[in-house]
Order: structure tokens, then C-alpha cells, then sequence
């Protein structure tokens, strides 16, 4: 008997094939305990030859996949996070993947790895995972997923798991960099959470920058990516009576309560002090002074994402490895030459 296409086979049709009711094809793909094996057997086996494929469940009882991949997310109301997320889903859904959310509410290991079982669990064909834990464990996170493919996001560079990075020390190289070419010699740090991975690289950067020059931050003072604790970090920083000509927030809502800190002192930008941000929000440009800051590809992020976590799910030939995609920086008002 020829096959059927997709459009000419119906449910009539494969229980024809498989010798049974339509009542009963419809029970195996609903996924019906009350079929006997042997019976499910010869309904799956017409659905492959008529090639009906109705609907998700008969696609999955065919394909034994789901077409759903778990995202386990946190810190999703930063921007840097949120803008990874919404990229990441927008990527999946034109692959035309389900989605299913785990969003952590603390950034711990136990959260993590209650997370991805419970994905795991709903029987996702693989997962990515927006952690910005430091330190993770590679072993850990292999033994955790097992069978389950896995992307991870925003992790240190050189982690040894199937991962896609922008690279968070360039970018503290760029924005130190880029002052120190202006001729600025004392320069003060807002840095970001200690426990996020993306921080420290990004002081790490700027770290390497100036002791190459022969230099260290003036000051440094750790922030919690929020605007409020960047104009705390900037009052601690005049308070202290710290003399510094450039200045370097680990991320753009940080800079944003400097600049009203340094303003609220009688401090000009750029005429007194350069000020860098990091994540290029898009009310960056419309600051007062227009901010510059290091931009990063959230898009080719997410687009990289899907097709590295979609090679692994259809088991293509890929190296498995990490993804690493450069920052860039982009210059306005409100740095300028010293001296």
C-alpha cells in the first residue's frame, strides 16, 4: 500500500492501517494508559507510515520529542538578563520550540539543580541556562542534566560546558582602555555584585588594563546594579575625598546614579570627570550627559543560543565547546581628553 502524505492521512486513516478504531488511535496519541502495548505499537507504526502527524502529541509519539526546551532563568529584572531571556525565547519560538520557564528566585546551586530537575522532569528535549553564578561546577552541571543537552549563558570564560558568552573582561578591558587612551590616570571603579560571574570578569578587565600601566582604581566600590546604589557608590567615592578624573560603572543604571551624584556635588561630566557604563541600555544615549558604555549583542546572543542547543538536540556534528561573542564600545558625551 503507497504512503499517504501528511494531508490526505486522518485519523480514520491510521486506524484503517493498524486494524482498530479511530476511538483507539486517538487514545494512544492522547497518551491513554488504558492501551495494550501491542496495540500502541501497530498505531505508532501507521502514524510513521502515513506520516500523520496532526498535532504536537503525534508529532512527539513519532519523534519521541517534545519540541519544548526548558529556560531556567535568573536576575531577569536586570537588564542584562531580561534582554538575554526575551532574545533567547524570541530565537527558540522561530525554530519553532515550545518553551517552559524556571525562573530562580535566589542564585544558589540548590535553586539550580531543584530547577533543571524539574525540567528534566516535564521531559524537555534541552535546557539553557541563564546563571550568573560564579564558580560553577562543570561535572556538576553534566551529572545534573545527564541525557538532557544543555546551553549555558553568561558563565566565566573557558568554562569546559557547552556554553554562549559575551565576553564580560573585554568589555572591562574596552571601557578601561578607552579612558586610559584619553589620559586619564586616576580612576575610580563601581562595581558590580561580587557573586556575579559577569562582574568580576568585567573588574578583572579593568584590573589587568591598569596594571599594565602601572596603575590601580583609585577607589572601588561595589554596587548592586541598581541606580540607587550607583549614586550611594559615587557619594562614598566624594566622600572619601578620592581624586579621580575617570570613572568606570560595571553596568549603565549604576553610571545613571553617578551622574546625578556627581551633578548634585558640582561635578561636571566629562569637563571633571569621564564616566564609562557597561550594557548599552537604550535610554543610554538620551542620559544627560549621553553615555558611553560597552555595548553588548544581545540578539546574536540568542540566535546562537538556539542553534548551538538545536545542533546538540539533533545530535549534528558539532565541537562541543563555548561560544564566545565581543563586546563593543561606543563612545559619546560623556567622556573627553584630560590633561
Amino acid at each position: 500500500m503507497p504512503v499517504m502524505s501528511t494531508k490526505q492521512a486522518t485519523m480514520v486513516d491510521v486506524a484503517r492501517r493498524a486494524g482498530i478504531s479511530y476511538q483507539t488511535v486517538s487514545r494512544v496519541i492522547n497518551d491513554h494508559p488504558s492501551v495494550a502495548p501491542a496495540t500502541r505499537e501497530r498505531v505508532l507504526r501507521a502514524i510513521d507510515e502515513l506520516n500523520y502527524l496532526p498535532n504536537a502529541a503525534a508529532r512527539n509519539l513519532v519523534t519521541r520529542r517534545s519540541r519544548t526546551v526548558g529556560i531556567v532563568s535568573y536576575g531577569t529584572t536586570y537588564f542584562g538578563p531580561g534582554q538575554m531571556l526575551a532574545n533567547i525565547e524570541t530565537s527558540f519560538r522561530e525554530r519553532d520550540y515550545g518553551l517552559t520557564l524556571s525562573t530562580l528566585t535566589e542564585m544558589s546551586r540548590s535553586a539550580l539543580h531543584a530547577a533543571v530537575l524539574e525540567l528534566r522532569g516535564r521531559a524537555v528535549d534541552g535546557i539553557v541556562m541563564i546563571t550568573p553564578l560564579a564558580n560553577i561546577d562543570s561535572d556538576e552541571i553534566r551529572e545534573l542534566c545527564r541525557n538532557v543537552p544543555f546551553v549555558m549563558i553568561d558563565v566565566a570564560l573557558g568554562e569546559s560546558v557547552p556554553s554562549v558568552v559575551i565576553d564580560q573582561r573585554r568589555g572591562g578591558i574596552l571601557a578601561t582602555r578607552h579612558l586610559l587612551d584619553l589620559g586619564h590616570r586616576e580612576i575610580a571603579e563601581i562595581r558590580g555584585p561580587a557573586d556575579w560571574s559577569g562582574a568580576a570578569l568585567r573588574h578583572e578587565g579593568m584590573l589587568a588594563v591598569l596594571r599594565e600601566a602601572g596603575l590601580e582604581p583609585v577607589m572601588s566600590v561595589e554596587g548592586d546594579w541598581s541606580a540607587a546604589s550607583g549614586y550611594v557608590a559615587a557619594r562614598r567615592i566624594l566622600d572619601a575625598g578620592a581624586r579621580f578624573s575617570g570613572l568606570f560603572a560595571s553596568n549603565d543604571q549604576m553610571a545613571l546614579g553617578a551622574l546625578r551624584a556627581l551633578r548634585e556635588r558640582g561635578v561636571g561630566v566629562p569637563e571633571d570627570v569621564s564616566v564609562v557604563g557597561f550594557d548599552d541600555l537604550p535610554e543610554s544615549a538620551y542620559f544627560e550627559p549621553p553615555l558611553t558604555t560597552v555595548h553588548q549583542d544581545f540578539v546574536s546572543l540568542g540566535r546562537e543560543s538556539a542553534a548551538y542547543l538545536s545542533d546538540l538536540i539533533d545530535q549534528r556534528p558539532t565541537e562541543l565547546m563555548q561560544h564566545v561573542l565581543d563586546p563593543e564600545l561606543v563612545v559619546r558625551c560623556s567622556t573627553r581628553p584630560w590633561g
